[in-house]
């Protein structure tokens, strides 16, 4: 506390105020201490209500007006507790004393007063408000990061598509996704967008880290992939600018891995370019899952000028894209197994005939049974599209 400490001496005896003064001249000289004086409670609860920074009182009990344990019980209705009394009384005076304490009197000492004990008393009651007041300090701090990261959530939920089916016009495709952040916060992400009115983009990303600056990292990677991609129909161009245009963004921790497709929604032809991500599954409508071909391609943020080829498919009426993050397959239960691919395979050929979202709601909940009462790790992401083959 860089200011002096305020004390409050409620004591109805001026001799007392005197001593006090005298007794620590050298404190008050110094500016440590500053004392207040009151002659009653009434007086007394006057000057800590016009004192916000005032957090020691020093007070006899026998005083005219409002004496001290019922001062003792006004200061208690005031919730501080970071304001503490120290209660002075007459030797052998326990009875009075011990109600005092129950009262919530921090401490005591006796008359006639010693000095040297009073002081060391003090000392330690400023002690302890000391630690009370960097605790709140610390708890407010708390309370408003918390309040910020709930912010974030909201934000990132509302930047994240929420609301399905987004598409419900449209019927020769679907798609669906989930996320379920680690923190707060993810630095997971997916997007998806008509390029026009025959070809459906979507796109899922991991970006290094967690957290705040994880998730701010996501905005900007899911922006600049949707602004580009808006504009560049091929995959492996718009990933190669979103890579450069990433590379004054990172520092030396800070990268991402995405997957990208374009959905041909007239024909069922896919073009798709991967950049370090997870290689999603096809999934036929009778369940068969397999892998997709690997077409290279660095992560992004890290290597200007990084090259990447793209692949194209074709998909067949009812196929399925399965994309999703490392938080499915790095899920860990908890003996330390992963949740890993060849669950993921399994688990997905159960479910070749069932709806986009159902396929997608239905793999996080197998990933949460698994990982049971482990930690979540990493944020957990699921992003499906499939290819109805309706006019």
């Amino acid at each position: 506390m860089s200011a002096p400490q305020k004390i409050l001496v409620v004591d109805d005896e001026p001799d007392l105020q005197m001593l006090m003064l005298q007794k620590f001249r050298s404190k008050v000289r110094t500016k440590e201490y500053e004392f207040l004086f009151a002659e009653d409670g009434v007086e007394a609860l006057e000057k800590i209500r016009s004192n916000s920074d005032l957090y020691l009182v020093m007070s006899d009990i026998n005083m005219p007006k409002m004496d001290g344990l019922t001062m003792l019980n006004q200061i208690q209705d005031m919730n501080r507790p970071d304001l503490k009394t120290i209660i002075v009384s007459a030797y052998g005076d326990m009875e009075n004393i011990r109600t005092a304490m129950n009262c919530g009197a921090y401490d005591f000492v006796t008359k006639p007063i010693d000095f040297k004990d009073l002081e060391t008393t003090i000392e330690k009651t400023l002690k302890e408000i000391r630690e009370l007041l960097k605790m709140q300090d610390m708890q407010e701090q708390l309370e408003s990061l918390n309040y910020d990261l709930d912010m974030a959530a909201r934000i990132q939920k509302k930047i994240l598509q929420q609301d399905f089916p987004v598409y419900s016009n449209d019927s020769r495709f679907d798609i669906y996704a989930e996320m379920i952040a680690a923190k707060h916060v993810g630095g997971d992400f997916y997007d998806f967008f008509k390029f026009d009115d025959d070809h459906l983009v979507f796109f899922i990303g991991d970006v290094a880290g967690k957290g705040m600056p994880a998730a701010i990292y996501m905005a900007v990677c899911r922006t600049m992939l949707k602004a580009i991609g808006s504009e560049v129909k091929s995959p492996a161009q718009c990933m190669y600018k979103v890579n450069n245009m990433l590379i004054p963004e990172s520092d030396i921790t800070t990268f991402v891995t995405v997957f990208y497709g374009v959905l041909n929604v007239k024909t069922g032809e896919l073009q798709y370019c991967n950049g370090g991500h997870n290689l999603p599954y096809l999934q036929s409508k009778e369940g068969k899952v397999t892998e997709l071909e690997d077409v290279g391609g660095l992560l992004l943020g890290k290597f200007e000028e990084a090259g990447y080829d793209e692949k194209t498919i074709h998909l067949s009426p009812g196929d399925s894209i399965i994309t999703f993050t490392d938080g499915v397959t790095e899920a860990v239960n908890e003996v330390g197994d992963f949740y890993d691919e060849f669950r993921v395979i399994e688990h997905l050929e159960k479910t070749g005939d069932r709806s986009i979202t159902s396929k997608v709601k239905a793999l996080h909940l197998e990933v949460m049974k698994f990982a049971g009462t482990a930690e979540q790790s990493d944020d957990i992401t699921v992003l499906a599209t499939s290819f109805t083959g309706e006019k």
